[in-house]
């Protein structure tokens, strides 16, 4: 296992094109740290540049303290599975993933050995003696995965390794990439624009948008705390409601609605220089409470628009009686949800909201309040 540190790394392509801008953070040993970001975030060209594969434009790439710029892909020891699958064509599916250990020299009982283990945790002890032409693309891409697990590598480098796989199959090998990680004591560094899988397998993620960093944290900091809007609006499914609103005092924020306004309280305190500026409120789903009944004092009147059924939840649309007709989501379990048309109630808990700079969205800092 290492230590994976960017200090400082841009990369720049012809036409100046900035894919990586200035992005520093560790990958601490026998972590594994997701990369999460849409596409042409840069999350490609950074696992790239760990592997190798791209020049650094500028910055240092450190294993262990040691700078690796200058070194060559075999000279870092890595594991590599890419969205591609890049396997031998006329080997076997054995031989395939036997490669890596006969290019360090292993002997027959070794490879043997480690093939088998690696074979039956990713499920393909039944098509070792395969062609890779016989396979289908999900099982091509699993195939490439073992070879890349099969090694005892410094840094395991996974670029959408199982974006092939149908649903099932994709959280079953969510779940297998994740218990080789721990049995293994693998430094992983997993790239994709899944967040299903970004959150389910992660210790930390990093959240990338336009080659900029945005955030790194555990899933709860993300979640509880985003750095800003983009994050906010990222990570989470559904993602983050935003709604217009006006900071009234240090400690309550207000949403102006047709019938007069819905006062909020926060959790803590706004420095006095935001009293009356307009905001943005950020609210997920999961936190919203919605009332069939009268509306409460401090809450906000909306009309059911939509109810869409996920087994014991469901996910519910709300247009707001605000001065925008805002729509929101609303993610609810239980029986009582209510008929499309229906006048419902919403409130938000103080320790719930989220306040954003309105006319900014990436890389702005939150309006911060203190508890």
């Amino acid at each position: 296992m290492s230590k994976v540190t960017f200090n400082h790394v841009s990369k720049t392509y012809e036409g100046n094109v900035q894919a990586v801008r200035d992005v520093s953070f560790t990958c601490e040993d026998g972590e594994f740290l997701a990369i999460l970001g849409p596409s042409g975030s840069g999350k490609s060209s950074m696992l790239r540049m760990i592997a190798g594969l791209e020049e650094i434009t500028k910055g240092e790439i450190l294993f262990d303290g040691k700078v690796v710029n200058d070194l060559t892909p075999s000279e870092r020891n890595l594991a590599l599975a890419f969205e591609s699958y890049a396997l031998y064509p006329l080997m076997s599916v054995y031989e395939n993933i036997a490669f890596p250990l006969r290019a360090q020299g292993l002997d027959d009982s070794e490879v043997n050995k480690k093939v088998r283990f690696i074979a039956e945790a990713v499920d393909l002890t039944d098509i070792l003696k395969k062609k890779p032409s016989a396979l289908s693309g999900g099982h091509q891409q699993r195939v490439s995965l073992a070879r890349a697990l099969v090694r005892e590598p410094n840094v395991t480098l996974l670029d959408e390794p199982i974006s092939h796989m149908d649903q099932r199959v994709r959280a079953e090998m969510r779940a297998r990439i994740r218990r080789l990680h721990d049995e293994l004591h693998l430094t992983t560094i997993y790239v994709t624009h899944d967040q299903a899988e970004a959150l389910s397998l992660c210790d930390r993620l990093a959240v990338m948008n336009f080659g900029e960093l945005q955030q790194i944290g555990t899933v709860e900091e993300i979640w509880n705390k985003p750095a800003n809007k983009f994050v906010a609006m990222f990570v989470g499914e559904p993602q983050m409601n935003f709604i217009n609103g006006t900071i009234e005092t240090p400690q309550e924020v207000s949403i102006p609605a047709k019938e007069g306004k819905a006062t909020l309280p926060l959790s803590g305190k706004v420095d006095e220089t935001y009293v009356g500026s307009e905001v943005t409120i950020g609210v997920r789903p999961q936190k919203i409470t919605l009332s069939l009944t009268e509306k409460q004092q401090g809450a906000i009147a909306g009309s059911l628009e939509l109810i869409e059924f996920q087994g014991e939840s469901a996910i519910l649309t709300v247009k707001l009686k605000d001065l925008h007709n805002t729509e929101v989501k609303v993610a609810i379990r239980g029986e009582r949800l209510g008929q499309a048309g229906e006048t419902v109630s919403l409130s938000f808990s103080p320790e719930t909201i989220h306040l954003f700079d309105k006319e900014t969205t990436i890389s702005n800092p939150v309006i911060k309040s203190s508890g």
